[in-house]
């Protein structure tokens, strides 16, 4: 098994070399959009699903090491405000002052309400409606 490891971990890295990595979608030589170490695009279901999960684990970390509290909220108050994130990334979840606050007095009312007292609320409505009343419901 190590072998197999160290096989890919060679692999890995001889691709890296020579494709070389963009954050951004670009047009390689032959013209395909492409992205990363050249990944063409588009990405399947599967592929969209991994970066899904690695998004949302590295962003749920670092919330919670700017906003420790989370890890004491319930378990689907937890999962809305990590949706949040995903849409709005940390920093624009932080934003969220008052809702932070009711949060942590466990007035899930007030937290709703915060929610939907922003321009996240105005610019997807349906979404904000939602997950604020999920919350609300707690």
């Amino acid at each position: 098994m190590p072998q197999k490891e160290n096989k890919m971990e060679q692999l890995v890295k001889s691709i890296k070399k020579h494709e070389g990595f963009r954050g951004e979608v670009y047009q390689d030589h032959l013209g395909f959009d492409t992205v990363g170490f050249g990944t063409k695009m588009p990405i399947d279901e599967d592929e969209g699903e991994l970066l899904l999960h690695y998004r949302l684990k590295k962003m749920i970390n670092e919330l919670e090491e700017k906003e420790p509290y989370l890890r004491e909220l319930p378990g689907q108050i937890q999962e809305i405000i990590a949706e949040m994130c995903y849409q709005l990334g940390v920093r624009g979840v932080l934003k969220f002052k008052k809702m932070w606050i009711a949060l942590k007095k466990n007035d899930y009312k007030t937290a709703a309400v915060e929610m939907l007292d922003s321009k996240w609320a105005i610019q997807t409505p349906n979404r904000a409606k939602e997950l604020a009343e999920k919350i609300k419901k707690m």
